[in-house]
């Protein structure tokens, strides 16, 4: 096996992997998700396409019943998923108001899908005819265009294909290029740019091959050039689709990071809203269940769930300060400096303390009165405030009950009656924002 056919292998396993990886979100989103779908065909296709470049594929396939099979259903799966890469190109551009001006790279980008998806039946109908015409498949080949080098049919068979994947090609360069300058973030850019730079290495294997076709035809070249030729092309396309399947993947790789730091906000967070939801059962809109169970609710966006809870175990908080005296916040913080010399870690271990000792004194019966201070916090936004809600629940767990009911007996000693101080300010919540 040279260097080459590995590669081949290699980056059809890439293509095949992302194509797998994709297939959810594009089989089972919502209306929303159509520009996944088109994706999805993209890499669905060009994986089916990459598999009977191998050398395995295809000369099983080329030996079949039917010589040089491989080519044919090649050039089929490679057709349909430069349809759905132009129609992919199409979505992402989003609505724009009936009435309203378009810009002119949009109406370009639309003409070309609807012009595309009757260039791919006439290319793929024209293909088959030529195919089982004019290529002479007299004898199976292994490499496709050199062992037809200088033969007109298989030139004119090759044109039709490369015609199509040239102009699609070209397309896709120039929106991806627009795209690229006009992106906000960086890994949105990174990712565009390197599948610009995929496409322009489309348009030059398709010209390249085209011009090699046809200088053969008029002039047949030697064998080992013609082998050369077809392998350094071949390399190049290898390139070509590592380039785009890692490129079109960044920006799906930044989103499955934020969705991954969402699911450690919940392994974090779960612990204590669970506590403090069944202390308040009303107050959520499901009954907590296990974390395993709430990593699986597949129904609410993983971002709409973490709001949730901190606004609920905001809420919970705010009702049990009519539980606690005033003197409970000093008590509190008594303790956290007792626990840890670290000021970064006192603040959050503060607030564990306060909540574990009210939650004390409010399973243990004690009847609501006035709200109690509490620690004024300083997040300004969602981030912020369970980046600060997942320390106070990390700190919470090492709060043992037994400590957290002594803070609870020694702020009410130290309490001269009902609490009547007035409550400090709050963050408000994402929810409660809204």
């Amino acid at each position: 096996m040279t260097p080459l056919d590995l590669a081949g292998y290699l980056i059809a396993a890439l293509m095949t992997a992302v194509a797998l990886w994709r297939m959810p979100a594009a089989l089972w989103g919502d209306e929303e998700d159509k520009r996944r779908r088109a994706l999805w065909g993209c890499y669905a296709g060009f994986a089916a396409a990459l598999w009977t470049k191998t050398r395995a594929v295809r000369i099983a396939l080329n030996d079949s019943a039917v010589t040089d099979l491989a080519v044919l259903i090649k050039h089929y799966t490679a057709t349909i998923a430069i349809l759905a890469i132009l129609s992919y190109i199409v979505a992402i551009y989003g609505q724009y108001p009936d009435g309203g001006a378009v810009p002119r790279h949009v109406r370009f980008a639309r003409t070309i899908q609807q012009v595309a998806a009757k260039a791919s039946i006439a290319t793929l109908v024209l293909l088959t005819v030529l195919f089982f015409t004019v290529v002479d498949r007299s004898v199976p080949s292994d490499r496709f265009v050199a062992d037809h080098a200088g033969q007109w049919g298989a030139t004119l068979y090759m044109s039709v294909f490369y015609l199509y994947l040239g102009a699609a090609s070209a397309v896709c360069a120039y929106q991806w290029a627009l795209a690229t300058a006009g992106a906000g973030l960086r890994h949105l850019r990174i990712g565009l740019g390197m599948m610009t730079f995929a496409m322009f290495i489309g348009v030059g294997y398709t010209v390249s091959r085209t011009l090699f076709l046809w200088v053969s035809a008029i002039d047949t070249p030697s064998e080992s050039f013609a082998l050369r030729f077809d392998e350094i092309t071949e390399a190049a396309q290898v390139v070509l689709f590592a380039f785009f399947a890692v490129g079109a993947s960044i920006p799906a790789l930044s989103k499955g990071r934020r969705r991954a730091k969402l699911w450690r906000a919940q392994a974090g967070l779960h612990g204590l809203w669970r506590e403090l939801m069944t202390a308040f059962p009303e107050q959520p809109f499901d009954p907590p269940a296990s974390l395993a169970r709430e990593l699986t609710r597949f129904g609410t966006p993983a971002d709409l769930r973490i709001d949730r809870w901190a606004a609920d175990i905001a809420d919970a908080v705010e009702k049990l300060r009519h539980y606690v005296p005033d003197t409970l916040l000093p008590a509190a913080k008594s303790a956290a400096s007792e626990g840890s010399a670290d000021s970064e870690k006192a603040g959050p271990l503060t607030e564990a303390y306060w909540i574990k000792a009210a939650l004390t004194a409010k399973n243990s019966g004690t009847p609501a009165s006035t709200a109690a201070a509490v620690e004024a916090q300083h997040a300004t936004d969602q981030d912020g405030e369970v980046a600060w809600l997942v320390r106070v629940a990390t700190a919470y767990r090492t709060v043992p009950q037994d400590r957290a009911a002594q803070v609870l007996a020694a702020a009410l000693s130290a309490a001269p009656g009902p609490s009547t101080a007035t409550a400090a300010p709050r963050t408000a919540s994402t929810e409660e924002t809204a």
